[in-house]
């Protein structure tokens, strides 16, 4: 993260935190003050578990998520929609999460495919983040 940028987080899955009480608009605007970039990539990725609305049954759910995107090299993923339902009384969970990703360059490249003179300036942070903030939550019917 850019230095001076101090953000609430726990740790959610190995490897990635989840960041307290900001959504997505927020961070994105602490982001930006420390003139980096928080770019977000179209196209929701979509993940369904069964389970109760629970903490473990989230996990499931991202940990999947992250399984469909493990070939890009984002670091960071922002819940978007979570939707709690049942089919004949299974209770079961839908995520939908974007891809974004935090960044000190303008250009969303990997910096071993940048090939400008100043690619030896484009920094990335290492902290993968899950934003949970602004999610919205479609009641069960």
């Amino acid at each position: 993260m850019p230095a001076g940028v101090t953000l609430e987080s726990e740790t959610f899955l190995p490897g990635w935190r989840s960041i307290k009480n900001l959504g997505g608009r927020e961070l994105g605007r602490k982001i930006e003050n420390a003139m980096w970039n928080y770019f977000y990539l179209a196209g929701p990725v979509k993940a369904t578990v069964l389970g109760r609305e629970s903490l473990a049954t989230l996990r499931k759910a991202v940990q999947r998520v992250l399984a469909k995107k493990q070939s890009q090299n984002y670091n960071s993923l922002e819940i978007s929609r979570t939707i709690s339902k049942r089919f004949l009384g299974v209770p079961y969970l839908t995520i939908s999460a974007h891809s974004r990703h935090i960044q000190e360059g303008v250009y969303l490249v990997p910096v071993k495919d940048f090939r400008l003179r100043d690619a030896a300036d484009v920094t990335t942070t290492n902290l993968p983040a899950i934003v949970f903030g602004t999610v919205e939550k479609v009641p069960q019917e």
